[in-house]
């Protein structure tokens, strides 16, 4: 459904900290699945446990964000500019089950829950294979980041 290059037409982030290569399905205001291919070439694995390397928690959260970004993008049918960012504003009820190791497909599932006052709220479930490696309830807003208007 998007690739990399339709993903990076929509997310402001690069290198490392894309997380998300491509977007498998797309249900428009309800849901997404997307992958992220691990590898060991990965930045983060040289310093989080180099004897054992594990993808960080916390890394697997801000993959279901962007995945969750994307699905907001569009059900609001924008494409993001410089002057809106998104925030990641919470998260709630985390869950880390199985560690993500080099070689896994981290495949992230998002689904809108409400949207209310600005705030967005999704479900996410990060899976390899079967089995569900992270989850969590994730939080965002747009913020104004462009030029002072002038009044």
């Amino acid at each position: 459904m998007m690739d990399i290059h339709a993903i990076l037409k929509q997310l402001p982030h690069r290198y490392p900290f894309l997380l998300v290569d491509r977007v498998v399905e797309l249900e428009s205001n309800k849901r997404i699945r997307a992958i992220k291919n691990v590898t060991f070439n990965e930045p983060f694995f040289q310093g989080h446990f180099p004897g054992r390397p594990v993808m960080p928690g916390v890394l697997m959260l801000e993959a279901l964000a962007q995945a969750a970004g994307l699905l907001a993008f569009d059900a609001m049918g924008q494409v993001p500019d410089e002057n809106n960012i998104y925030y990641f504003v919470g998260i709630d009820a985390a869950r880390f089950k199985r560690p993500v190791e080099p070689g896994d497909q981290l495949v992230l599932e998002a689904s809108i829950d409400r949207v209310r006052g600005g705030i967005w709220k999704f479900k996410g479930v990060a899976r390899v294979g079967d089995e569900v490696a992270c989850e969590a309830e994730l939080m965002c807003t747009m913020r104004y980041v462009g030029p002072e208007k002038q009044v």
